[in-house]
């Protein structure tokens, strides 16, 4: 890489940690740069899964005061988006790549009407449960919370474009917490995802360890960033800007 090439990246691994923390969709910020210095598209993928993994931690020890008393779900959760990580990033050495892109901008748009309508949904979901007598809702978001994380888990560890919005939506919903705190549940969940995956492509797939290193730099600054920003606005605030984020995204992948 040129030096203008090299500062772009480790700008973009700025970016993309900050926004990764508060919401997801860092990749879609490194992604295109890396594309743009001259990166084959699959070792510009690789190469940003490990470098964006530090960014996650960052992140996720910025918000280590919202982990508090979540141990519990942090590890059953994490444990089935490890499994899910895995598998998506099997999936993206054995498959073709446009099955599974053709679907993606429906889950995230998928994501965003849950990230909408998540305080009225689950208004509802409860009331509806305590009127029948019944439990008024599982703690951990129950089989269901662990299908969808499954399954968002394994988009992250095949792409990761976004699944922070995925995280947020399914959580949101099922889970009867604050957002700060399901958000960081989230950035851990993520660090685990890209983690694994990260692994995993050590083995069977070629980095630019350049790029690696300009983005790990670059991502744990902007992590902590992140954590700072994104901590200090309101629910509201924080839901307008995860829509934001992924309309960007679904046009991007779109555009794409």
């Amino acid at each position: 890489m040129s030096l203008w090439e090299s500062l772009a990246v480790l700008a973009a691994g700025i970016g993309a940690g900050t926004i990764n923390t508060i919401v997801g969709s860092g990749t879609l910020i490194t992604f295109p740069v890396l594309l743009a210095t001259g990166l084959p598209p699959v070792t510009a993928n690789v190469s940003n899964t490990l470098g964006l993994v530090p960014g996650s931690l960052s992140g996720a020890i910025g918000y280590r005061k919202e982990l508090r008393g979540q141990r519990g779900r942090v590890l059953r959760l994490g444990a089935v988006s490890l499994v899910g990580g895995l598998v998506g990033a099997v999936l993206l050495v054995t498959l073709p790549s446009d099955s599974f892109d053709t679907i993606v901008p429906v889950l995230i748009g998928l994501a965003l009407v849950l990230v909408v309508l998540q305080p009225r949904l689950a208004l509802a979901l409860r009331r509806r449960q305590e009127a029948a007598g019944g439990d008024p809702g599982h703690p951990d978001g129950g089989p269901a919370l662990l299908t969808g994380m499954l399954l968002a888990s394994v988009y992250g560890g095949y792409f990761g474009a976004a699944q922070g919005v995925l995280y947020l939506g399914l959580m949101g919903l099922l889970l009867r917490e604050d957002l700060q705190r399901i958000n960081a549940v989230k950035n851990v969940v993520a660090a685990l995802v890209n983690g694994i995956a990260a692994v995993f492509f050590l083995f069977v797939a070629e980095f630019d360890w350049t790029a690696v290193l300009l983005i790990a730099v670059g991502s744990t600054i902007g992590g902590q960033i992140g954590a700072k920003v994104g901590r200090r606005l309101p629910p509201t605030v924080l839901r307008g800007v995860i829509v934001t984020v992924g309309l960007i995204a679904i046009a991007q992948l779109l555009i794409s």
